[in-house]
């Protein structure tokens, strides 16, 4: 390890020569209080920034051991701290001048809710820091601007550092409230399957948003409140008692008016997988951690999934049981989207009407009159959500606005009315009770085959270096493949995109073998991820990355177009 002095008399030496002598800097150099790594160096000021860390001791970050001493009090004190980098950040990048992106400081800019990520990482052990940033190194054009960098390592970066990284200057309330919150949410979590809960949204919650470009919340926005029927009250080890709405597990339907707040409902259950911070409105909107939203999403390709239970008999014989196409319709890719959830582990199905396939969903008496079973190959989902949760075990909360046949099926309906609750199961079965469904019933569902196993890919050339880009949340791109993943509605920030991305590229070189089922391949992921963390799914330094749930690691597979399975 080499000195901060000695980088500066680098700096020094190579100022005003072209811009690959800033490989040099590439080293540790010890700073006062914390190491400073330049561990990449960006080819030309108009490449991606070069990637730096910065090591902090325990003893000198000195967080007191209860802030971090449950996994989910960690990872919200690393989230606090990575919020606190990046404030800090905004107001010293590119305060140093030059060309491209020189002057750049960047950290993980962190969304409502809280994820674990490569940013920030504290050791549980000692207690230590690792924090991952990125630095437009500057240039005049193409030649070095040395004292711009200097103005950066010695002045702009020490200041955020001490001001983000150090317990002594940082508020010690805030940091307790956000572990605290952290720790009451995963109290809720695993306090729902006690009571026979799938869902949680407390009293005073927000759940509209500003706006659709925006996910914070709306100012004078109604606050929820449960009707008394699914009223609970739940003790919390830092808030004490919180009442809310408890959403049994079974299935449930949301309905009501156009604009009045089944889908803001909706949308703050699908993200209630995660943590989200203070001030958010919906810190205390909790769902059962393994909760899927799934949709119609015509055009993607599907490799031997077994849809039968929806989808059978297809013109010229087509196996459903073990079903592919490159190219599915609203339906054939809603069916698949179910059954793949239940094979992630799902126990919670999340549906909106507006954006699945209406014959997916339901078909009316009047259409089984004139078009007979026998010759429909679609069983709609309502001839089988009783079932999923009967036999299986998976509950459904559905948000139906035209289509009242859910209401023989549903065990409670909630209908949402300017943004408040109400049960009306009672009213709804009543009403019901005068449209009676068919009394013609399918087959008894089979267990869905999930014996699938991905076959090898071609070995790599040696020297093969294989590209991965994101699009933002809506895609992926692998070698010269883009995966699409604009539907995968539970994904919150690009950083898990890129995790996806490693995580295929680890399983395609260290994993697929044509033994290992798609499941034993994920389960060994999750395996390397919980013991080495994300970086270890990238060689030669990942880009940022956080993590993504199981759910999305399983569709991400799917949508893989080069995967044989």
């Amino acid at each position: 390890m080499q000195t901060a002095a000695e980088l500066k008399n680098l700096l020094m030496r190579i100022d005003r020569k072209g811009y690959p002598a800033y490989k040099d800097t590439k080293g540790c150099y010890q700073f006062s209080g914390y190491q400073l790594s330049i561990d990449h160096v960006q080819g030309d000021p108009f490449a991606a920034p070069s990637r730096l860390s910065v090591r902090v001791d325990g003893r000198d970050a000195g967080f007191p051991a209860d802030l971090y001493r449950t996994r989910c009090r960690r990872i919200a004190l690393q989230d606090n701290l990575t919020r606190r980098f990046a404030a800090l950040t905004s107001r010293a990048s590119y305060q140093a001048k030059g060309s491209g992106h020189s002057g750049l400081i960047s950290v993980s800019r962190c969304g409502q809710q809280v994820l674990e990520r490569t940013a920030c990482s504290l050791d549980p052990k000692t207690g230590g820091l690792l924090l991952r940033l990125e630095i437009g190194f500057p240039a005049n054009g193409r030649t070095i601007n040395a004292r711009e960098l200097e103005k950066i390592l010695f002045e702009l970066l020490p200041r955020c550092v001490q001001g983000a990284l150090f317990y002594r200057n940082l508020d010690p309330a805030q940091l307790r409230y956000a572990a605290d919150l952290a720790e009451d949410q995963q109290a809720i979590r695993d306090t729902l399957p006690r009571l026979g809960l799938c869902a949680f949204v407390a009293d005073g919650s927000i759940l509209p948003r500003a706006s659709g470009v925006s996910d914070l919340p709306m100012p004078g926005a109604v606050p929820f409140r449960s009707p008394d029927s699914l009223s609970v009250t739940l003790q919390l080890p830092h808030r004490g008692p919180v009442t809310g709405m408890g959403i049994p597990c079974g299935v449930t339907l949301i309905v009501g008016g156009g604009y009045h707040g089944k889908s803001t409902l909706l949308r703050a259950l699908e993200l209630g997988v995660y943590d989200h911070i203070a001030g958010d409105g919906r810190e205390l909107v909790i769902t059962d951690a393994t909760a899927v939203k799934t949709r119609a999403e015509d055009g993607r390709s599907i490799r031997r999934t077994d849809i039968s239970a929806f989808i059978n008999n297809l013109p010229g014989g087509r196996d459903t049981a073990h079903f592919s196409t490159e190219d599915a319709s609203g339906s054939t890719s809603q069916a698949a989207n179910v059954v793949e959830a239940i094979e992630a582990g799902s126990h919670l199905l999340l549906i909106d009407e507006d954006t699945s396939a209406t014959n997916f969903m339901v078909r009316d008496e009047l259409m089984q009159r004139v078009i007979s079973r026998e010759m429909e190959p679609i069983t709609p989902f309502i001839d089988r959500v009783r079932e999923l949760y009967d036999r299986f075990g998976v509950s459904t909360i559905l948000v139906a606005g035209s289509s009242g046949a859910y209401f023989h099926t549903a065990d409670r309906v909630i209908q949402m009315d300017h943004y408040l609750p109400r049960e009306i199961t009672a009213l709804a079965k009543r009403e019901a009770a005068a449209f009676p469904l068919s009394s013609s019933r399918p087959a008894p569902m089979s267990p869905a085959d999930f014996d699938r196993r991905p076959q090898p890919f071609p070995a790599p050339r040696p020297g093969d270096r294989v590209k991965m880009k994101t699009m933002g949340k809506d895609a992926l791109l692998l070698g010269h493949e883009t995966v699409e993943l604009r539907c995968l509605e539970q994904l919150v920030d690009q950083e898990q995109t890129a995790a996806l991305g490693c995580c295929l590229h680890y399983a395609q070189r260290q994993l697929i073998d044509g033994r290992r089922s798609l499941q034993q391949v994920i389960d060994a992921l999750e395996q390397l991820i919980a013991q080495r963390g994300l970086n270890a799914l990238w060689e030669g330094g990942a880009p940022p990355l956080a993590l993504p749930r199981r759910q999305e690691l399983f569709a991400c597979f799917d949508r893989w177009r080069s995967l044989r399975l």
